[in-house]
């Protein structure tokens, strides 16, 4: 490692040469398990960055193989690709798949997802433009507080300030340029935080129309500034604030001064179409028709033929220009407890090419669940009650008891995977977290026959449990 380095420097660029092991290794370090679908995901991240060192010609031509992941809930599935997006930086959104309806129908249209996958990618592009310019927008505010503390034209002998016995003056009228550098240096040091200034900030409410109804035209607003460029001038409003709040409202109004949105724009669409993860919850809920009870086919079959083009590669109209969906990819998952994947139309079929089973949660993994992952359901508990000077320590027996109890309830009710964890953990806390600092006890044990005490009834009484877990 060169001098000056830090592990988290050279792991950033180290991220595109991340192999399919690595990559899963570092999944790892949030999901339990899953294995196969961990391989995956990493081997579709991974091909996504070959892809890229591809000629333009032939990269065009390869297209993302998009990923069917079958398990019930709680299992993983949504984790998983939430992960892979944050791990290569990639827009994501997650969409349930029965909000959707067909053509004609009352309802959303399914092209609102590349619209908010777009609207995800401009938010994080304009996010970095911001913090690539901080710098230089933080000396720009800087000055302009120095302006409102200390005019520099048409200065009168009495200054709006405090005279501060530090400051040299000169007959009768402060050196401005001396003035000027000590009001810095206080306000460097803090000292000037509580200071009312009077600022001009631009007034941006009221900007955007959403229009209502419309095929095509959910999810789409219309900026007026947009529409009628420089025809009607940026109203300004005259604030008077402190400092400290001041400089919230100037930095981010100079951030936006500073930025090219066109640019980001641009780049937004690019990290869109290149890069996006669209996560397709419950796509089991559209499949099959009529026999799939509930609603006789209201437009089931209907949403499948709708998802057909986006999936398999067309151009949305978005607020910020045509986005081509052709190298988006998407991830399916659903139970699949009472259709099949055989269910879905055949062509839909065909644009899953890659079918991954989750295993349901064994009771080692729940044993993992809790103390394993990086930010895991116990380390999150110690955290939010140590900021009230509360110790919680979880002995193993507690551990081995909790995880008996969450799959012995999965295997006699609903089985909810890990998310019973947190209904059963949120029952054994009540006491300590309603109490908080009131404990007058700030070591808090939590052993096995504290969870027995906490649980046992819920977990005998069935007609109870089915209410309460």
């Amino acid at each position: 490692m060169l001098g000056g380095e830090t592990k988290e420097a050279v792991k950033e660029r180290r991220l595109d040469e991340l192999s399919p092991r690595e990559i899963v290794e570092e999944l790892d370090k949030y999901v339990v398990g899953q294995a196969a679908a961990k391989r995956a995901v990493a081997i579709a991240l991974r091909n996504r960055i070959r892809r890229q060192k591809l000629a333009p010609e032939l990269a065009r031509d390869v297209l993302p193989k998009n990923i069917l992941m079958i398990g019930s809930t709680g299992v993983g599935k949504t984790e998983i690709a939430r992960r892979l997006a944050r791990l290569a930086d990639s827009p994501l959104i997650k969409i349930e798949a029965s909000k959707f309806t067909e053509v004609g129908y009352v309802g959303r249209d399914v092209e609102s997802m590349v619209r908010e996958l777009t609207d995800v990618a401009v938010d994080m592009t304009k996010q970095k433009a911001f913090e690539d310019v901080r710098v230089r927008a933080e000396e720009n505010v800087e000055e302009m507080i120095l302006d409102a503390l200390l005019p520099s034209s048409g200065y009168s002998e009495e200054p709006d300030f405090e005279a501060d016995p530090s400051i040299d003056y000169i007959d009768s009228k402060p050196n401005l340029g001396r003035t000027r550098e000590k009001l810095r240096q206080q306000l460097r040091d803090g000292k000037l935080e509580d200071r009312v200034i009077e600022i001009e900030t631009q007034d941006r409410s009221g900007g955007m129309i959403d229009f209502v109804g419309g095929q095509g035209m959910d999810d789409m607003g219309v900026n007026i500034k947009d529409m009628f460029g420089n025809i009607f001038p940026a109203k300004t409003v005259r604030r008077r604030l402190k400092i400290s709040e001041a400089r919230n409202y100037l930095l981010r109004e100079e951030q936006e001064n500073l930025v090219d949105m066109e640019q980001i724009t641009r780049e937004a669409i690019h990290r869109t179409e290149s890069a996006g993860i669209i996560f397709l919850d419950e796509i089991d809920k559209i499949a099959g028709g009529s026999g799939s009870g509930g609603n006789p086919d209201v437009s089931r079959e209907g949403v499948q033929r709708d998802l057909l083009p986006i999936v398999e590669g067309t151009t949305v109209n978005t607020r910020y220009g045509m986005v081509s969906t052709e190298h988006i990819l998407f991830i399916a998952a659903g139970a699949f407890h009472v259709a099949k994947p055989s269910d879905l139309i055949p062509e839909l079929q065909g644009r899953f090419p890659i079918r991954v089973e989750l295993e349901s949660l064994t009771l080692e993994d729940f044993k993992r669940i809790l103390i394993q992952p990086k930010n895991s359901l116990i380390k999150q508990y110690q955290a939010l009650l140590k900021t009230e000077g509360i110790e919680l320590e979880f002995r193993d027996d507690a551990i081995a008891t909790l995880a008996e109890m969450t799959e012995e309830i999965n295997r006699n009710t609903e089985d909810i995977g890990a998310r019973r964890l947190h209904t059963l953990l949120e029952k054994v806390l009540e006491d300590i977290s309603f109490q908080g600092s009131e404990l007058e006890e700030k070591q808090q044990v939590i052993d096995g026959a504290y969870i027995k005490e906490r649980l046992e009834g819920l977990v005998e009484d069935q007609d109870l449990r089915r209410y309460i877990l």
